[in-house]
């Protein structure tokens, strides 16, 4: 690649890095043409799949303000551009290495931290957005709930209290 190809391939990467939510690396080495199509279908619209060199990928990551992923980026790297939920990509990226071994976790890059390659595959185990928010909002109603049991707890047990003196004042009268 002449200077100017590789400039050019640089400031791509360079905005993919600053657009990403988070990066995942993966060593892509043995995997089929079929095989990587099938990844980034599975992976979605709002993630890119992409194959560059690595020196110019740590160029790009240091110009995007990354850093840590010298490392990591070392021999075939695959790198994953996530924007939106990242822990969906780090889940369908574990799922697809479960099932193709060819497709190894090197590591990632999330909120401002540089993963290794078990703390990549870790934040698939978390639980994504979504899930949290329905938890939050199953716990909050069930707060509510009991909340507003409580609060008509006191008026009938009141109620109740104030007919059973009457009761009791009538049969002794």
């Amino acid at each position: 690649m002449k200077r100017p190809e590789k400039e050019a391939v640089v400031a791509q990467l360079t905005a993919q890095f600053r657009a990403a939510d988070a990066i995942y690396l993966t060593e892509y080495r043995g995997l089929t043409v079929p095989q990587v199509s099938d990844l980034r279908e599975k992976l979605g619209r709002d993630t890119s799949y992409t194959v560059a060199k690595n020196t110019l990928a740590r160029i790009a990551a240091k110009e995007a303000g990354i850093e840590g992923l010298d490392e990591i980026l070392s021999g075939p790297t695959a790198i994953t551009f996530v924007k939106g939920d990242f822990i969906e990509a780090a889940k369908t990226i574990r799922d697809f290495a479960k099932t193709n071994k060819a497709l190894v976790i090197k590591g990632g890059y999330a909120d401002g931290t540089v993963y290794d390659a078990e703390g990549a595959t870790k934040l698939a185990d978390l639980k994504s957005r979504p899930q949290l928010l329905a938890e939050f909002a199953g716990d909050i109603k069930a707060t509510m709930s009991k909340a507003a049991y409580l609060f008509n707890a006191l008026p009938t047990k009141a109620v109740r209290t104030i007919d059973a003196l009457r009761e009791k004042q009538e049969k002794a009268a």
